[in-house]
């Protein structure tokens, strides 16, 4: 880690300390007392074993993507540390931007080529987006009325982060199966900037777009071929998605709050929509935020809302930052290929 990661750390944790402190300046600390003796603790101790299966599925993923014949054996806790590292630069740089340069450190350290990696988590990146994306778009059709009755204002920004999610896979199924209209869109479009915007920048933005679509491309039809392989890794990552969207349901029954599963993923899906819009590290403030303003439809106690809210955010942000931490500290054997 480097010094823009450190002051990363830093602005998370000062505003989840302001977060907290807000949250028990408003809730008389009786009530969260009283939650907290309520706890239903199988559940509680669930709800971190369901985030552990969900990093395990996701080491699976990249386990199944890497496996080649005649393969040097490479130990379970080299895979299950890849994703574990991805959680603490996900949540520590804005838009979850150091998530996947972390995940190629993490293989190149256990002996994986670098170019080779490129290639394994590029194929990881476009199966766990296409199938976020059909989870987004269920989400919308069944459960946004829930949200727009009752949350207009949160609504428009989940719309947003809908339609963002919506176009970035629309362009990565572009490249897969429309490979020469892509590109000639793309040449378009940027002519278009180059009316507006300084030449050279545009001629920049193009050249690194392009080899983006050249990259992404040739890994779509590496995977298209490796059908075995595309079935099994888009099993694990639905077992993944199904894992981590299900925590705040857990949550509930940990608080002893009785509601229904489908119900409360499709919420915890939308304020993940949600929170990929905010430009902060974590998404922190608007994370808090937007759960106890959707789970409030659930949890009758303020001061159960607030705890609920508090073991969600550290199931799913501070536990993976603290297991990234043992990732990044106790580094694997360096097995190279034959």
């Amino acid at each position: 880690m480097n010094k823009k990661h450190l002051w990363g750390v830093l602005i998370v944790l000062v505003i989840s300390a302001f977060v907290l402190y807000a949250d028990l300046k408003s809730t008389p600390i009786q009530e969260i007392t009283k939650a907290a003796h309520g706890l239903n603790w199988v559940a509680f101790g669930a709800v971190f074993g369901l985030m552990i299966l969900s990093y395990i599925f996701e080491a699976s993923i990249i386990y199944v993507l890497s496996k080649r014949k005649n393969e040097p054996k490479r130990s379970k806790w080299s895979f299950f540390r890849i994703p574990i590292i991805q959680a603490i630069f996900n949540a520590i740089t804005p838009m979850s931007t150091g998530g996947q340069p972390s995940q190629l450190a993490a293989m190149v350290q256990m002996g994986i080529e670098g170019g080779r990696a490129t290639s394994i988590l590029l194929m990881k990146f476009i199966i766990y987006q296409v199938v976020v994306f059909l989870a987004y778009i269920l989400t919308i059709c069944f459960g946004f009325h829930l949200v727009v009755t009752k949350f207009a204002g949160l609504a428009i920004f989940i719309v947003i982060g809908l339609v963002i999610h919506v176009f970035s896979t629309l362009f990565l199924l572009a490249i897969m199966f429309a490979y020469n209209w892509t590109k000639n869109a793309t040449k378009f479009v940027m002519n278009l900037l180059r009316k507006i915007i300084n030449r050279k920048r545009v001629d920049k933005w193009e050249n690194a777009v392009m080899e983006k679509i050249e990259t992404f491309y040739g890994e779509s039809q590496k995977l298209k071929k490796e059908k075995t392989k595309l079935f099994l890794a888009s099993i694990f990552t639905i077992f993944q998605l199904i894992c981590f969207y299900s925590i705040p349901f857990l949550v509930l029954l940990a608080l002893n709050v009785n509601a229904s599963w489908f119900a409360v993923t499709q919420m915890n899906i939308m304020i993940i929509m949600f929170m990929a819009i905010i430009p902060i590290p974590g998404a922190s403030g608007g994370a808090e935020y937007s759960f106890q303003t959707l789970f409030s439809t659930f949890v009758s106690s303020h001061g159960a809302l607030v705890l609920g809210m508090f073991i969600w955010r550290f199931a799913t942000y501070f536990f993976g930052m603290i297991l990234g931490i043992l990732g990044w500290i106790f580094k694997p054997k360096k097995i190279k290929n034959n």
